[in-house]
Order: structure tokens, then C-alpha cells, then sequence
């Protein structure tokens, strides 16, 4: 069973029962004089534990049996002071690791967060979030733990919890399960069949599905071509939110949700496949972030776009020199079919602006492996045609903790890569060493240079899946940078 998260209102009411208590505060706040929440002996082992606990540059966690009922265990997740200017000020990353590496066992479990600033809450909690992970198929009749958590500020007061905060962590855990998921559990038709559960519940969402060779009657052949002969057809799964009070922007949200890549035809070498059902990482983004803003009121008018297939291998398979012509109405010319998410997001982004008539369309992809080199595995890349969105969207990743960087938006040194003698452009690059992030970016906005409707690109393939588990990357992104823009 997987780990239960909630929030407690009060501390006897988190301490009640609870086997386990996990403190996690900057090495700062425990120097200094603690709030006494705790019983008093398992009061002086926390200042125990907080003098000889070192933070490290990432943080640390320590602990100790209390010699008292509840808790049995007190853990110590100590932050460091500060980071770096390319950090979140709230230390995310080392939130989660702290949460991640305490043995919270079985049973209930408690942590408690003192926050010197309660502007740090959304980027701590859904860093706790991401630490717990949802999915699991581990046998043996072992429960997870049912955790709550409680943010104090410095005078020991409980913060309360915004409801978009909880939705928050809340739908991050459940874009972490759909890439967690094993690939022919989560096919294209299972993918979109949970979507369609998620925003059920939501008031003022209409749904709607294009299946198969559906998507040809609507020019959308680039995601036809590269699901069209696995056994799941592929999809573009719609959704759209209109608030109850008029005003706001028209804003959509368009995900990447390869649900397997095998490379297609350019199948991929031994070991690079192993972790592809982590290729649906944008469209869980994504999803997670529209139920987010849909379920908390946002003011603006949301479109959902999630473009998912499987790049699968077949008699049916589009092959290097096939000539696409996609929504947009250019043409594109196959040489490699493992750069097939650039194909789905172009004809994402086209409908996006073209038909449900986005002002600002957002996609979000796990797209090059290129990321990585270009950013690492904790900061996604972001290319934007608007100099103030690409602020925009800087600003809300170091306040939720979902951390990004921009790469040059530069239409002009990059087309080049794209020439075809046949068509409009081919899929993939000439020069590998040119850019290569920035170049597929620069691919799918090409789909829509001609609205007038700003774009955001977001390459998440590091943070998406750093190592070996899902992190739900995008939610608290995409969802405070939507709640920032007037």
C-alpha cells in the first residue's frame, strides 16, 4: 500500500498515535531558540539531535529511539542556511531528499516543517510529496505509512494550508504514479481513460477524445504517424475550463504522452529504452496542473492538450523518409523516428492556437536528452517567444521549487538545422552539437509562428525522472506560473 499524506491542524492532533516524528528545519532555526511543541523529554532530544547535525550542503537527517510512547522515534531533517541564486530560497530539493532518506516505517508517522517564511509552504510541501512516491508492486502484505504533516512558523503557530497548496502536492504524487506506472498498464487508451476519472470530478470541464484515424480528418498526422501501429491507437485527449466569471486569458496546456518509445524505426540501442515509460512525463505535467488551476476557480479560460501515443515498432510503423503533413500545414520530412515527441507537441501546439484559439499555449515534454546536458537533472529548460513569460515562469519555479532555466530562443540560428531538399523541414537535426534543446523547441514552435499567441517551451526529461522513480515535475510549476499572469 502506498504512503496516505494529510495535514494535521494541531500538534497533539499529529502526535496522536504516531510511531515517528520527522523535524525538518534550516540548521539556522535550530541554533536558535526552538518553539516547544514536543513532549518535554523528546523536546531536548531534538535539541540534542539539532547540535550535533550537520546540514551539509544538501541537507541531513539523523535520529533516535525517545524512551516514550508517542512518538516512539524522533527524526531531524536539517536545511541548509542557503543556496545558491539558482536555487528555490525554500531548499526544495533538500526538503525532499531530508523526507526521502528519514525511515518513517510502516504505521502513522508525522513531519513537522518550521518555515522561517510562509512563502516556502507550496515548494515544501509538494517537495515532501515527491519524496513519498504513490506507486508501488512490491509483494508481501507490508502497509504504507499514513503520514501528516503540520507547518509551524517560527513562533511554533500552525500555517494553515491553502487548498490550492494541497492540490498542489496532492496531483504531483499522481503525475509521479502515471510515469511510475509500468508501460503496458498505462497504454495510450488507459492513460486517457485516467485522465478523463481526474477531471470528472471537476466542475466547468468539458472532455473530448480524437482516436485513431480520427486524428487524420482533423490534419493532426504527425501524432497519427507515430502511435498508429501499437495496439492502443493514439489520441489527443481535449479538456477545457471555462470560469464563472468572464475576463482572464485564454491559456492551454499541451503535454507529450508517449507512454513507451521504443525509437520506432530508429529503434534504440541496448540500455537506452529502459526507463522510456517515463516519456508521458509532460502530458502528467500538464494534467496534473490543469485539474490544479480547474478545481481552485483560476480566472482563466483552460484548455487541456494531451497528445499520447506509443512509438511502437510494426508493419505499420512511419519510416525515416516518409514526408508528414501536419496540422499546421507544413511539411515535415522523416530521418529519425525516435524524435517523434517534437511531431505530437507540433500538432498539439497548431490545435492548441489554431482551433481552440489559445492567447498563451504552454507545452510541456520530456524531449531531449539533451536537457540534461544542457541543465542537469533539478532544472528543466525553458525557451519562450516572450521575453516577460519566460520571467514569468523563472519566478514561479524558485517559489513551488520546480526549478528552471532558459535556453536562447533564436529562430534564426536554428531553422537551418531543419532543412529539407523535399519538404518544409525534417524532424531531426544536422549538427547534434548545435543547441540540440533549443533546435527542438525551436521545431515545435515553428508549428505556430504564424498566430500571434505567445509560447512556452518546457524540456523536463531530468527532472521528469532523475533516477529511478517518477517526480511528478511540472505541476507546481505550470499551475503558479498560470496563477501569476494578469
Amino acid at each position: 500500500m502506498p504512503t496516505t499524506l494529510s495535514f494535521a491542524p494541531t500538534i497533539p492532533a499529529l502526535l496522536h498515535g504516531s510511531r515517528a516524528v520527522l523535524v525538518v528545519a534550516a540548521a539556522s532555526v535550530l541554533s536558535g531558540e526552538l518553539p516547544a511543541f514536543l513532549p518535554a523529554p523528546a523536546q531536548a532530544l531534538l535539541a540534542e539531535l539539532a547540535r550535533d547535525t550537520k546540514p551539509g550542503e544538501l541537507g541531513s537527517v539523523s535520529g533516535t529511539l525517545t524512551g516514550i510512547g508517542e512518538p516512539r522515534r524522533l527524526l531531524l531533517g536539517v536545511l541548509p542556511d542557503h543556496g545558491s541564486r539558482y536555487n528555490s530560497p525554500s531548499r526544495a530539493e533538500s526538503v525532499r531528499r531530508v523526507v526521502a532518506g528519514a525511515d518513517l516505517g510502516g504505521s502513522k508517522a508525522g513531519i513537522v516543517v518550521i518555515l522561517p517564511d510562509p512563502a516556502h509552504l507550496l515548494a515544501t510541501v509538494n517537495a515532501i510529496g515527491r519524496a513519498l512516491p504513490l506507486y508501488s508492486s512490491k509483494s508481501g502484505a507490508s502497509s504504507g505509512a499514513e503520514v501528516q504533516i503540520l507547518a509551524l512558523d517560527l513562533a511554533g503557530q500552525p500555517i494553515p494550508i491553502p487548498p490550492e497548496v494541497e492540490s498542489t502536492m496532492h496531483a504531483t504524487r499522481v503525475a509521479a504514479l502515471h510515469v511510475d506506472t509500468p508501460p503496458t498498464e498505462l497504454n495510450p487508451e488507459e492513460f486517457a481513460t485516467r485522465a478523463r476519472e481526474l477531471l470528472a470530478a471537476i466542475p466547468r470541464v468539458e472532455v473530448r477524445e480524437i482516436v485513431g484515424d480520427a486524428l487524420l480528418q482533423e490534419g493532426l498526422a504527425g501524432l497519427h504517424a507515430v502511435g498508429r501501429c501499437a495496439v492502443k491507437p493514439p489520441r489527443m485527449l481535449i479538456a477545457q475550463y471555462t470560469p464563472a466569471a468572464g475576463g482572464g486569458r485564454s491559456i492551454a496546456l499541451v503535454g507529450k504522452g508517449i507512454t513507451y518509445d521504443t525509437g520506432g524505426l530508429s529503434l534504440k540501442i541496448s540500455g537506452a529504452m529502459n526507463t522510456m515509460k517515463g516519456d508521458c512525463g509532460g502530458a502528467a505535467a500538464v494534467l496534473g496542473a490543469f485539474c490544479v488551476l480547474a478545481a481552485n476557480a483560476c480566472k482563466h479560460k483552460l484548455s487541456l492538450v494531451l497528445c499520447i501515443a506509443e512509438n511502437a515498432v510494426g508493419p505499420g510503423a512511419y519510416k525515416p523518409d516518409d514526408i508528414l503533413r501536419m496540422h499546421s500545414g507544413k511539411t515535415v520530412e522523416i530521418n529519425n523516428t525516435d524524435a517523434e515527441g517534437r511531431l505530437l507537441l507540433a500538432d498539439g501546439v497548431s490545435y492548441a492556437a489554431r482551433v481552440l484559439g489559445a492567447e498563451i499555449v504552454f507545452d510541456a515534454a520530456t524531449l531531449t536528452g539533451a536537457q540534461m546536458i544542457s541543465t542537469g537533472l533539478l532544472h528543466a529548460v525553458v525557451v519562450s517567444n516572450d521575453e516577460q513569460l519566460e520571467q514569468t515562469i523563472i519566478a514561479a519555479g524558485k517559489h513551488s521549487g520546480d526549478l528552471v532555466h532558459p535556453l536562447p530562443f533564436a529562430p534564426e540560428f536554428y531553422k537551418q538545422e531543419f532543412e529539407s531538399n523535399i519538404a518544409d523541414m525534417v524532424n531531426s537535426v544536422k549538427n547534434r552539437m548545435n543547441a540540440q534543446s533549443a533546435c527542438a523547441a525551436q521545431f515545435v514552435y515553428w508549428h505556430m509562428d504564424d498566430t500571434k499567441a505567445q509560447w512556452c517551451h518546457i524540456d523536463l526529461a531530468g527532472p521528469s525522472f532523475p533516477k529511478n522513480r517518477g517526480t511528478g515535475f511540472g505541476v507546481a510549476l505550470l499551475s503558479e506560473t498560470i496563477r501569476r499572469i494578469a
